[in-house]
């Protein structure tokens, strides 16, 4: 894939790139990333309706109990 960008622009991408240790691609694919990664899927969209709509949702008291259960979740 090709990409024709003004070189004065690539420019100033390349100097921010460097400032943040990162390629050139990867800075870009960054930039991208969070301006279109930010628009949610079918599943997410569900998931915001379903807790909109409070359906599943239980009451949490504990919440040092609730990062517990996460921690050992993640760890087996």
């Amino acid at each position: 894939m090709s990409f024709r960008f003004d070189e004065e622009i690539i420019e100033l991408v390349r100097e921010k790139a460097k400032a943040q240790k990162r390629s050139l691609n990867n800075y870009v694919e960054m930039l991208l990333a969070k301006d279109v990664g930010n628009i949610p899927n079918e599943e997410t969209k569900k998931a915001i309706e379903e807790a909109k709509k409070e359906v599943g949702l239980e009451p949490m008291d504990d919440i040092d109990g609730f990062f517990d259960g996460i921690r050992k979740e993640i760890s087996t």
